[in-house]
């Protein structure tokens, strides 16, 4: 028996590896989702390096994509003002790296406007306690101006669970009160998406999730209007983008650390995901296969072949099919030709190409009985390439 060479070897990891890690391995795109299984066809995710921690006496660091709406630069305060129409400078203040809310003031929010987002921001309550319930280190984070995230000192001070701090105000009591106590740092990390409408119907009602202090508070929460004081809100289109406003509740609750990232659209208004409508789903295979059979183009032999066949994987087209089955048709007549003596240097690139088309024909991209793949099937099993099973 004919002992495996170190080229053979290093031919089938290669092979395996590719397979692993690209075309013809996990299950086909279907009528609602665009891509494959493992599908390299997909964009990269974007590198973002993370921030740091903060700890009680410092902030941390945001990550490298985050957009700082208050990083402790007294100039920062530029980026925000008071909450009026017309608008005018704020009143609160900068003071030891903090932006502290100057009690009857009023309203605080930023001058840029954004929509869906990874929102974190830190904040303090007084540390000499005064008054209770709602009366006691009370502010509210407002994203787009629309909902609140309640901002309140609910260590030991119990209050009505849809105010209490974290709460979707009016809508939501926290899953948990993780506070610490009044002086020290809160951390919020919040992930909201607005609500969509169109043509007056609600398509999704947006939601948040709240992490206080590394804990989960509001786990996927819909909106359902966006809450309010005393009466019920009704699912409602929102803007397409707003600012964020801080309360002014009457109490010098201190912030610091506040950073957001956009979020990406969901599939239900334009954006990509792995199921999508039919609709979209059509649109996007097409545009894949399209930039697979350019980048075909750019290519020779064998590897436009497979190049051609993987984009019929997303769309068929007649000039793409015909080109790669005229290719792998000479392949495998080529195959055929090569002496016995000979064939083991070819192992890689043969296996290569029947696993392709194992897969094309599995799931129907091409007919089962293709002479080519009946002839390079002899081939692996004339020469005993098939991988044995291992044993139990």
């Amino acid at each position: 028996m004919n002992r495996p060479t170190l080229h053979t070897l290093a031919l089938s990891l290669l092979t395996t590896a590719a397979f692993a890690d690209g075309a013809f391995y996990g299950d086909p795109p279907d009528a609602t989702h665009p891509w494959a299984i493992h599908d390299m066809n997909r964009a990269q995710p974007m590198r973002v390096e993370p921030g740091t921690f903060s700890s009680q006496e410092k902030p941390g660091m945001p990550p490298s994509d985050a957009i700082i709406l208050f990083g402790g630069k007294p100039e920062e305060i530029e980026k925000w003002q008071a909450d009026k129409n017309p608008a005018e400078p704020t009143k609160w203040e900068v003071k030891d790296g903090v932006l502290q809310c100057v009690p009857g003031s009023g309203y605080v929010r930023t001058k840029e406007e954004f929509s869906d987002c990874q929102l974190h921001l830190e904040w303090s309550a007084p540390s000499k306690v005064e008054g209770n319930s709602q009366g006691r280190g009370n502010s509210g984070v407002f994203l787009m101006g629309q909902v609140e995230v309640q901002v309140l000192d609910n260590y030991n001070n119990p209050s009505y669970p849809d105010g209490m701090a974290s709460s979707i105000y009016g809508i939501n009591p926290p899953l948990a009160n993780p506070l610490r106590a009044p002086g020290e740092w809160q951390t919020y990390d919040i992930i909201f998406r607005r609500p969509i409408f169109k043509d007056g119907v609600e398509l999704d009602p947006g939601y948040i999730t709240v992490f206080v202090n590394g804990v989960l508070t509001q786990d996927h929460t819909p909106l359902e209007g966006g809450g309010g004081h005393m009466r019920r809100s009704k699912p409602r289109a929102f803007p397409d983008q707003g600012p964020l406003k801080l309360q002014d509740h009457g109490n010098p609750v201190r912030y610091r650390n506040i950073w957001y990232r956009p979020l990406p659209k969901r599939a239900i208004e334009g954006g990509e995901a792995s199921h999508m409508s039919e609709a979209a789903t059509a649109a996007k295979r097409a545009e894949i296969a399209k930039n697979i059979r350019e980048d075909a183009a750019k290519l020779e032999g064998n590897a436009k072949m497979l190049r051609l066949f993987e984009s019929i994987c997303y769309e068929a087209n007649a000039d793409a099919q015909e080109f790669a089955l005229t290719a792998v048709k000479d392949f495998a007549a080529a195959m055929k030709a090569v002496p016995a003596d000979k064939i083991e240097a070819q192992k890689g690139e043969i296996l290569h190409v029947t696993k392709a088309l194992r897969y094309l024909t599995q799931f129907k991209f091409l007919p089962e009985d293709l002479a080519a793949k009946q002839e390079l099937e002899a081939i692996i099993k004339a020469n005993d390439w098939e991988p044995k099973p291992k044993k139990k």
